[in-house]
C-alpha cells in the first residue's frame, strides 16, 4: 500500500477521501466529505464538538467499523489502493495507517519496550529477531523524542511514565511498524503545557518522514502545527486550504464565524 517511487513528496497525496459518509446506526456523523492529504505533510481537523472531526479520522484506517452499529460509504484511497475494498485487512492497513488517540493508552502489563514492540507481532513476514526488535524500538522511541529519558529503564512497566512520556510512547508504539501515515486524535487533550509542547515539536520533526493529520479542538495549535487545514461543521467538509490562508482569509462565511469565536 504505501508508495515505491522516489518522486517529490508535495507532488503526491497519501490519503484520497471520495465522497465518505459515516453512519453510527441511523444517525449520521459524516456526510459526503472529499479530501486529500499530501504526503509528508502535517494537516489539521478543527471544528466544534460532535462535528464529526474524530469520526473521519477513524474513518481513515477503518477504526470506525470496529462500532458494532457503524458503517461507512465512499472510497479512502491509500496511494491510490482503496482501503475498503474486498481482501484488504484492517489489521495490515493499520500497520500503514497508524493512530494515536487523545488518552496516553500504554499496556499496562508491559514494559516501556515490549509496549513499542507490540504491534511488531503482527507485522507481515512475521515477527522480527529480538536483536532487529531492539534496533526498531531504538529507532521509533529516537523518532518520538523519547528515547533519552528511557534508554536506561526499557524494561520498567511503561504506567511509571509520565503523562506527556505515555503519549509519545503511544507515538512510539505507531511508529515502530513504519507506517506511511499518523493519525492523532486530540493527542494534547489530556497533557500539560510542557508536555503538549514536546508532542508539537515532534510532529514537527515527524513531517519530514511521515504524513501526520491531527484532530484538535485548539485552533492555536492547528495554526503552530500544521501545513494545512480542514474545517468541519454538523459532519460536513466546509473548506481546507493551506492553515495560514483559512485562518486570516477563510473562503466560507461559515470558518470565518468560527476561528473568530462566533460559536463552538
Amino acid at each position: 500500500m504505501p508508495p515505491t517511487d522516489a518522486s517529490p513528496a508535495a507532488t503526491r497525496t497519501a490519503l484520497d477521501v471520495q465522497d465518505l459518509s459515516a453512519w453510527f446506526g441511523a444517525q449520521p456523523a459524516v456526510r459526503g466529505v472529499s479530501v486529500g492529504f499530501r504526503e509528508r505533510e502535517v494537516a489539521a481537523i478543527i471544528g466544534p464538538s460532535g462535528c464529526g472531526k474524530s469520526t473521519l479520522l477513524r474513518c481513515l484506517n477503518r477504526m470506525h467499523e470496529t462500532v458494532p452499529t457503524a458503517r461507512v460509504e465512499g472510497r479512502v484511497l491509500l496511494f491510490g489502493t482503496d482501503v475498503y475494498a474486498d481482501g484488504i485487512s484492517p489489521i495490515a492497513l493499520r500497520r500503514h495507517v497508524g493512530m494515536v488517540f487523545q488518552r496516553p493508552s500504554p499496556f499496562p502489563t508491559m514494559s516501556i519496550r515490549d509496549n513499542v514492540a507490540a504491534g511488531l507481532r503482527v507485522r507481515g513476514g512475521g515477527a522480527p529477531s529480538r536483536a532487529e526488535t531492539d534496533r526498531i524500538v531504538e529507532r521509533a522511541l529516537r523518532r518520538s523524542a523519547l528515547w533519552d529519558e528511557v534508554k536506561d529503564r526499557l524494561k520498567a512497566s511503561a504506567i511509571g511514565l509520565s503523562g506527556g512520556q505515555q503519549q509519545r510512547l503511544c507515538i512510539a508504539r505507531a511508529l515502530a511498524t513504519e507506517p506511511a501515515v499518523l493519525l492523532l486524535d486530540e493527542p494534547t487533550a489530556s497533557l500539560d503545557p510542557i508536555s503538549t509542547q514536546k508532542v508539537e515539536d515532534l510532529l514537527y520533526e515527524l513531517r519530514s518522514e511521515v504524513t501526520v493529520v491531527i484532530v484538535t479542538h485548539n485552533m492555536q495549535q492547528a495554526a503552530r502545527v500544521s501545513s494545512s487545514t480542514a474545517f468541519m461543521l454538523a459532519g460536513e467538509l466546509v473548506e481546507m486550504a493551506p492553515t495560514a490562508r483559512l485562518f486570516t482569509a477563510p473562503a466560507d462565511a461559515r470558518t470565518e464565524a468560527y476561528i473568530t469565536g462566533r460559536f463552538g
